[in-house]
């Protein structure tokens, strides 16, 4: 084999991870702006089973309840120097965020519908 033919080889080897690498970053931004339309989205997967999930135990409903809040934890007022200071909500940045949403609707629908359960406890 021929120096040009093993040099060919490598840049191959090295590069075809690269522009798979190039190809993956609109995909990782398309998940951050939530455009699912235009490029491959990469948490598909983990976007589906998170809506196929069955809630089927007052247990997990539950924990599921008690684990995603109904408000994002981190908006907030910050008085620093007498000047108020208003961070947003961040949990829209989770690109998983709508999913995780509709998953706690789901568990609280169970528990309302299903169990009979008061669910006021967990509505801010």
């Amino acid at each position: 084999m021929g120096h040009w033919a093993l040099i060919l080889i490598i840049l191959f080897v090295l590069l075809v991870p690269l522009v798979l690498l190039v190809s993956l970053i609109p995909a990782a931004m398309s998940t951050i702006i939530h455009s699912r339309d235009r490029f491959f989205d990469v948490l598909s997967p983990l976007r589906r089973w998170v809506d196929r999930f069955q809630i089927c135990d007052r247990r997990t409903a539950h924990l599921i309840c008690q684990v995603i809040p109904c408000c994002c934890p981190f908006e907030r007022d910050v008085k620093f120097l007498g000047h108020t200071f208003h961070i947003p909500p961040l949990c829209k940045l989770n690109p998983l965020y709508d999913e995780f949403v509709a998953l706690r609707f789901r568990s609280l629908s169970y528990l309302c519908d299903e169990c009979g359960e008061d669910i006021t406890e967990y509505i801010c």
